[in-house]
């Protein structure tokens, strides 16, 4: 091929590919790390393969989740605290899988940005590494796009992808098998997970306090540090009972609040009756709230409100699902029950 003296490239119209390798060889030990029965996590292919078989499963459903981080990602970005999305991105799918009955088995991410920055970027895959390792999924691939123009300086983005399985009669939720008097468990958020930071950020302006600023409701943290903390996953504390069958149906909490998501777990003719003063408010949502000016509604149907997942239970399962939820150092609690509409 003939040499051109005067002609552009790649690196000139701002694409580093060098910097995409070098990613790609910084975050290779963090995938591996991710290795399960079933996948080996390898990345470099063109696709990753995953064995059923190895993992378990006699009559497996494949379920797929997707999803982002949202506005979340702002305060990040503002803040240069990137250590943390990355187990909000992984969160946000798993959790999901769950409310079908499904273990999550793999997990795939797109970052986008406009120019690559190694350092940052790796730090975001650090963290979905982190949270594939809570979730015992494997990190076993993904695709990271830099396009000038299309992104302001230091801005990125990115989504989510996860496959997981259930065997065929453990699907959820099993809808003929609610009734009235199903009792509703709370397993606590870790905060507002990652939903409503449209709102947070408008409230954090109002408040004229700065991301630097002590957290008004978390002693020790900045206010970013505090509204950062990472969406809670549920995979390791749950699985084994929808493995049990004691759960009829899960809700995870998430855009729409506690009362958008719940009805998406529960039978037609029947409706969750919640008892508002089961569980404390966290600080975070009351401070939200109060500065905010938010009304009840609004912040029940906006943020989880210290509920991060939803499982419905017959009143004979209960004693056994919570105990092994203490044993698994999750907080849970009663929080209503199922009424006939």
């Amino acid at each position: 091929m003939s040499e051109r003296p005067n002609g552009l490239t790649y690196a000139q119209a701002g694409v580093d590919i060098d910097a995409g390798a070098a990613l790609v060889e910084r975050i290779k030990p963090l995938a591996k790390a991710t290795r399960r029965p079933g996948a080996e996590a390898s990345l470099g292919g063109f696709g990753a393969l995953f064995d059923l078989k190895a993992a378990g499963y006699a009559d497996p459903l494949l379920v797929t989740t997707t999803d982002g981080v949202g506005t979340k990602l702002k305060v990040a970005i503002e803040t240069g605290i990137h250590d943390t999305v990355g187990i909000d991105l992984v969160a946000m799918c798993v959790n999901d899988l769950l409310a079908q009955g499904a273990e999550p088995l793999m997990f795939l991410d797109y970052f986008a940005t406009g120019k690559l920055d190694v350092e940052a970027a790796a730090t975001v895959v650090a963290g979905i590494a982190e949270g594939c390792r809570q979730a015992n999924c494997a990190l076993v691939g993904g695709e990271t796009a830099e396009m000038p123009g299309m992104y302001a300086e230091g801005d990125y983005d990115m989504a989510g992808f996860c496959v997981g399985a259930v065997d065929r009669d453990k699907v959820l939720p099993r809808m003929g098998d609610q009734k009235p008097g199903d009792l509703l468990i709370g397993l606590a958020s870790s905060g507002p997970h990652s939903n409503g930071y449209s709102l947070v950020r408008r409230i954090v302006e109002r408040s004229g306090l700065a991301w630097d600023a002590p957290a008004p409701f978390e002693a020790g943290k900045t206010l970013a540090q505090a509204l950062l903390a990472p969406t809670k996953i549920y995979v390791k504390t749950v699985l084994p009972h929808l493995k049990a069958g004691r759960i009829e149906g899960l809700a995870h909490i998430t855009g729409g609040g506690l009362i958008e998501n719940p009805p998406r777990a529960i039978a037609e003719g029947l409706v969750p009756r919640f008892d508002w003063n089961a569980w404390a408010l966290p600080p975070v949502f009351a401070w939200l709230q109060e500065v905010g000016g938010v009304s009840d509604h609004e912040l029940r149907r906006t943020f989880n409100c210290g509920v991060g997942l939803m499982l419905i239970v017959d009143p004979h399962q209960l004693p056994d699902v919570l105990e092994g939820l203490a044993r698994a150092e999750e907080d849970a609690f009663v929080i209503g029950e199922l009424a006939a509409a």
